[in-house]
Parts: structure tokens; C-alpha cells; sequence
């Protein structure tokens, strides 16, 4: 594992934004917290992201992945699409998304990619073992019948307190997502932890202690900003963080700050007075002496 806290610096947040997609401030911060939390607690298990686009957000999940365990991505990638209104959001939102394209980004972080599965979100059930995960992103469709479908695959897929990410839960474009993920809150006993401005962080296990955990940190972080909220009789943490800014540093085209002026010697003082206050006939005469 790297050292997590360049992940959260504005020097590598450059480097990840050399991959395109979306993935702010606050869920990269929130993300490598989780996981860090997970390993200092010694939860072990798999992980898996459902829709990886170009590898921007597994290149963070991949840091923290421990020996012994595994990573699938799954995606469609360029593959068809299962129905014609998913095949129309492919090609509206993801027409560059090619699997050779998400590996070239990885490997440019990792020397070794994760199992890659190009298919529906659906048959992530077919590639990954019940209760083996600790952690699941879920970033595929935006469909509701495919996001119900992603919400009990990961409650399937999690250990007894593994966490589910769900991904543009509330944008206005993806009225789906919300409806699922919120159904999967009333009815079918998700238990959540908090919101980005992006994503909803949730649990089938114990949300209390990592909840308490995050609302601890986040109320001592100097870029973070955190309250408590309750939807329906369930309380979860509002919050946002910003990457810690990286140290100035000068652009090598940038010019060079000028060399400070040093301090007159006493005798340019006098000189300068001089100069002031003599007639000039008498100044010229001084000066042309000293000159000799």
C-alpha cells in the first residue's frame, strides 16, 4: 500500500486527473478513509467496482488492495449493451469507454491489473464469490431496473460489515439511481453511513462506527465539513472535504524574483544629500574632483 497521504494531496490529484472522468474531491478523500479504516481494523476481503469507466477511481481502490485479496472491475466497456435503452446511455455517455483504454490508465499506477470482466452489471454474481467482499462501488448504469438489480448483487456480495458506494445518487439526470438506492434504504435494510456531493456510502452491517469514525475525523480536518442528518428515521453524516493544497511551486519559464537592493552604504546617504542641497555648479565641481 502507498502512501496514502499523496493520494490525498493536490500533486497526485493531478496526476489522476491525466485520466478522464469523475471523481472529486470529497469521495477520493472518503474513499482512501474507508479503506485505510478497513485495513487498520485488519477486515479483510475482496473488492469490486461495477463500472470503472477509465480507471480513475480504481486507481485509488487499487492502492489499498492487500496481498491475498482480489480485485474485479466489471464493465461493458465496448461490448453490446443487455437492452436498447442502456445501449442508447452507452453511447450518449460512454462512446470512448474501450477495456484497452481502462488497462493502458491502471497500469500506468500498478504493475499488476485487477480481474477484469467485460459483461452486464448483473453477472457480477457469476464472477465473485457470496459474502467474500469488504467494499463494492457500484458506477455502472443509471437505469433503475439495473441499479435494483447492482443493490442486491452487492448485498449478496459484502461481508456481514463490508460498504457499498453508490454512485450519482442524486443527480438530476439519473433519477434511477435515487430511486433504487433509496428503496434499497426503506425497504430492503441498507443502512447509510453519509453523503458526497456524489455518492451515497452505505452498509447492511454496523454504520454506526464507521460513521462515528468519519464524523470524528472530518470535524478535525482542517478542509472538511460534516453534519448529522436523519432521512426516515436513519441518521447519516452530510459531508464534504477538499484535497490539501499541494506547496507552490514555481514554473521553471517563470521569471526569477529580482535580487533584493542592498542597503546604501552611509557615504551614498551623504552623497544623495549633497546632491540635493548644493547649488550645482558647486556639486559638479565636488564630483569632478573626487573623479581625479
Amino acid at each position: 500500500m502507498s502512501d496514502t497521504r499523496t493520494l490525498m494531496s493536490a500533486t497526485v490529484a493531478q496526476d489522476l486527473d491525466t485520466i478522464k472522468g469523475w471523481f472529486n474531491a470529497s469521495d477520493r478523500r472518503m474513499f482512501a478513509r474507508i479503506l485505510e479504516r478497513q485495513a487498520r481494523l485488519g477486515e479483510l476481503g475482496d473488492v469490486v467496482e461495477l463500472g470503472c469507466y477509465l480507471g480513475k477511481s480504481a486507481v485509488l481502490i487499487g492502492d489499498y488492495l492487500r496481498p491475498g485479496e482480489t480485485f474485479t472491475v466489471l464493465d461493458l466497456f465496448e461490448s453490446d449493451a443487455p437492452d436498447a435503452e442502456n445501449s442508447v446511455e452507452m453511447q450518449r455517455s460512454y462512446s470512448t469507454l474501450t477495456q484497452a483504454a481502462f488497462e493502458r490508465n491502471y497500469l500506468r499506477f500498478h504493475p499488476d491489473l485487477p480481474v477484469v470482466v467485460k459483461a452486464p452489471s448483473s453477472a457480477i454474481v457469476d464472477h465473485v464469490a457470496p459474502a467474500s467482499c469488504r467494499f463494492i462501488h457500484i458506477d455502472a448504469s443509471h437505469l433503475y431496473e439495473h441499479v435494483a438489480t447492482d443493490v442486491d448483487s452487492a448485498c449478496k456480495l459484502l461481508r456481514p460489515d463490508g460498504i457499498v458506494v453508490f454512485d450519482d445518487f442524486r443527480a438530476e439526470h439519473t433519477p434511477g439511481v435515487a430511486c433504487a438506492v433509496w428503496e434499497a434504504v426503506l425497504n430492503k435494510g441498507l443502512q447509510p453511513i453519509c453523503l458526497t456531493e456524489s455518492k451515497l456510502y452505505g452498509t447492511w452491517g454496523d454504520a454506526g462506527g464507521v460513521r462515528a469514525d468519519l464524523e470524528a475525523w472530518l470535524s478535525h480536518d482542517p478542509f472538511g465539513f460534516v453534519e448529522t442528518q436523519r432521512v426516515a428515521g436513519h441518521p447519516m453524516l452530510r459531508a464534504k472535504v477538499r484535497l490539501a493544497p499541494a506547496p507552490a511551486v514555481a514554473h521553471p519559464s517563470a521569471p526569477k524574483p529580482a535580487a533584493p537592493i542592498p542597503e546604501p552604504h552611509p557615504r551614498t546617504g551623504l552623497r544623495r544629500i549633497a546632491k540635493d542641497w548644493l547649488p550645482p555648479v558647486v556639486h559638479a565641481r565636488i564630483a569632478a574632483a573626487r573623479r581625479r
